[in-house]
């Protein structure tokens, strides 16, 4: 038989997948059994600020087949980074809650799992990008788990939405690019078409999604849950993280080297700090809002696109959570641990918010697959501390071996056991009750329509800098859209934030940001929220000081940062000892950076080996620069790696400070002074050095030079 030609062969192959190949344009929406679908943007409900009913099968054949979209990676937060830890209840909240964990000086432990959102499991950890946040208490109660971000909105009001909003995010389909990066046209195609993402794009284009390390984000549990007493009374709850080191980014341009440099800087950071005992801590926080203040505000309390502004319901700091070992198997511990919002112990409860409704069905039903069947429970990471005890003895997986021919409830062949808590008078969970009389609809309430005031808080809340910083983001990202609609879109929505926002990015895009919004956006909307748009109501705040990062002055610390010493041999011991020893005592640490790795040749005499070179090091990352005294001045003056190494961390805002002899080396690079920048001759070297590192960046000095954002 005559071999066909690859040309034949191809077109062959061609013809055999036309019959594979469906084109959506001009078709009705319909489920994967077929049946035409109404609504595609609201779960069922009982009533419009209802519970999500679990009769919703178009929901349920939704979202069952995105969790199973990727092996054996999960669909979202693949990349992640996890350390074991404890938390201890400080403060008495026995009125609010009858949790064991929350009780005052309970120790609990925890494992920790910090992810970024979109890229796959080899991305870099410095994207511009959501974090995720999530803790696992196991608790004497059974196994808690409160599953966030380090931003605390989203970007969709219901769950039916979810699919989409990831598959927009993620590389395009039909080539699979840009990897782990929302600058690209269908995410910003999906988000220009729902105007309650502007207020999480907001913090999206803002510093918070490019943080300087794990150990600096701040957590949050993004849905308003309830906490309940011994009596039954509820209280809604909104959960907080505060790091003790503060809240720090990074410069975007920075970002991108680290990316180069390092994609693994993230995760290096948390495992060498633990490993030194520099173990990370933050403090759990919470509002608690009465439940007769439910509708009390401008906002929707079950609304996950909205804050509780601080200034109207101050955080309540609880308990410190301490984070002191690392994981001694990566995929046992990190990769298999898994998270389920739905994972709850007496105490604390579910409100009626749609999007957290679906999590606790789409959060199970992607571990049973992605861990190979309904046991992933017994894997040691996952296991309660307390035991389980069920009659559920088969199925994928199964570990633990239990006894008997009793698979069932009720029975009396087993002695009526596992027996409920109720039986025997005891207390299980039990869910807060509540009294629902509704009709059952697919629609959304019209409290959770005002999608900009928010966003607007947001903006208005932050420093000149920060919102110079998301003016760039903005037009970074939306200049990768190849779309110019797409683009115009958005910028109307920018317009109905910020006029001055959309000005800006209009400029830096060639185009001038449309009044009113585009009439595809406000069809979409309107099939939520048939008035759209609407008159929102005042809000109650109109700037809050908890959404900007600025350090404030007197607070900051400079503990763990990195100062990188630049040295050459002839260095003086002397010089590099007296700020070494001043920065320790602040619980930094010094590393010195030579010409080479190896020996190291100090003025006074006397020798060091040295692990770091301007070879193999990045200024990206560390955090200060110095430069000591001696001989090694002259070695550095013909060293182009130095100069490029302090021209960047002066660029990227950085604090630098330099001996008085070593002051020549800045007066031949680009370097200008100004208050970051510290001359032995003219200030207080280690004194000053350390103030301006308190303050984590000088990012005014991107005002006078073109400075990479």
């Amino acid at each position: 038989m005559e071999k066909k030609k690859p040309s034949e062969n191809e077109n062959a192959k061609k013809e055999q997948l036309k019959e594979f190949t469906v084109d959506n344009t001009g078709k009705q929406m319909t489920t994967n059994d077929g049946v035409s679908v109404h609504d595609n943007n609201n779960t069922l409900k009982a009533g419009d600020r209802g519970p999500s009913l679990l009769e919703d099968f178009i929901f349920q054949d939704k979202l069952a087949h995105f969790d199973r979209e990727r092996i054996p990676e999960r669909v979202v937060h693949a990349r992640g980074s996890g350390a074991h830890g404890i938390f201890e209840a400080k403060e008495d909240i026995s009125e609010y809650t009858c949790a064991t964990f929350l009780q005052k000086g309970t120790k609990t432990p925890v494992f920790v799992r910090f992810s970024t959102v979109a890229g796959f499991k080899g991305s870099t950890d410095l994207a511009r990008d959501v974090r995720g946040f999530s803790v696992k208490f196991y608790t004497e109660d059974g196994n808690y788990d409160l599953v966030g971000n380090n931003i605390p909105v989203f970007f969709i009001q219901d769950s039916m939405n979810f699919p989409d909003l990831i598959h927009a995010v993620k590389p395009e389909p039909n080539n699979e690019i840009p990897q782990a990066a929302s600058a690209h046209d269908t995410f910003w195609d999906f988000v220009s078409l729902m105007p309650e993402s502007a207020h999480m794009i907001m913090w999206a284009m803002s510093d918070r999604a490019i943080p300087k390390s794990l150990r600096t984000m701040e957590g949050f549990g993004v849905h308003t849950f309830k906490l309940v007493n011994e009596n039954g009374k509820a209280t809604f709850v909104k959960f907080h993280w505060k790091p003790r080191l503060g809240v720090h980014s990074v410069a975007w341009n920075e970002a991108q080297k680290i990316s180069g440099f390092n994609s693994d800087f993230h995760r290096q950071d948390l495992w060498e700090n633990i490993e030194k005992g520099n173990y990370p801590q933050w403090d759990l926080g919470v509002q608690l809002i009465p439940e007769e203040d439910e509708h009390k505000y401008s906002f929707d309390l079950l609304d996950p696109t909205k804050i509780v502004p601080e200034e109207l319901v101050p955080v309540k700091i609880i308990g410190t959570m301490t984070l002191n070992r690392n994981p001694e198997n990566f995929f046992a511990e990190t990769e298999q641990a898994a998270f389920h919002p739905g994972r709850l112990v007496p105490g604390i409860d579910f409100t009626n918010d749609p999007l957290l409704q679906g999590r606790i069905f789409s959060y199970a039903d992607t571990q049973q697959y992605r861990l190979g069947g309904p046991n992933f429970h017994e894997i040691p990471i996952n296991k309660s501390i307390n035991g389980k005890n069920n009659n559920q003895k088969d199925g994928f997986g199964r570990q633990d071996i239990l006894k008997g021919n009793v698979s069932y409830f009720p029975n009396s062949l087993g002695g009526g056991c596992p027996y409920h808590a109720m039986l025997k008078g005891e207390k299980g969970f039990q869910s807060h009750e509540e009294r629902i009389d509704a009709r059952k609809v697919r629609q959304r309430s019209e409290s959770f329509a005002d999608h900009f005031t928010q966003a607007r808080l947001f903006f208005n809340s932050q420093s000149p800098q920060e919102q110079a910083h998301i003016v760039n983001a903005y037009s970074f990202e939306l200049s990768k859209v190849n779309s110019v609609e797409i683009r115009t879109r958005e910028l109307a929505i920018l317009h109905q934030i910020d006029a001055g926002l959309a000005k800006q990015v209009g400029e830096n895009l060639g185009i001038t940001p449309p009044e009113q919004l585009d009439e595809k956006t406000l069809m979409f909307a309107r099939q939520n929220h048939a008035d759209y748009p609407i008159q929102p109501k005042k809000p109650e705040v109109a700037a809050s000081a908890a959404l900007s990062m600025k350090v404030k002055k007197g607070e900051g610390t400079i503990a763990t940062r990195k100062v990188a010493f630049l040295v050459a041999d002839g260095v003086s011991k002397a010089s590099v000892d007296k700020m070494k020893k001043a920065l320790e005592k602040q619980g930094a640490e010094a590393v010195l950076i030579a010409t080479r790795v190896g020996k190291l040749t100090y003025q006074e005499g006397g020798e060091e080996q040295i692990q770091h070179s301007y070879l193999t090091e990045a200024s990206v990352c560390y955090d200060a620069f110095y430069t000591p005294d001696g001989d090694s001045v002259k070695a550095l003056m013909q060293e182009p790696d130095y100069t490029h190494f302090i021209n960047e961390g002066y660029r990227h805002c950085k604090a630098l400070s330099f001996a008085k002899g070593a002051e020549e080396l800045a007066k031949k690079s680009f370097i200008e002074k100004d208050a970051g920048v510290i001359f032995e001759s003219a200030d207080q070297l280690t004194e000053d050095f350390i103030e301006v590192m308190k303050q984590h960046r000088i990012w005014e000095r991107e005002k006078s030079r073109k400075v990479p954002s």
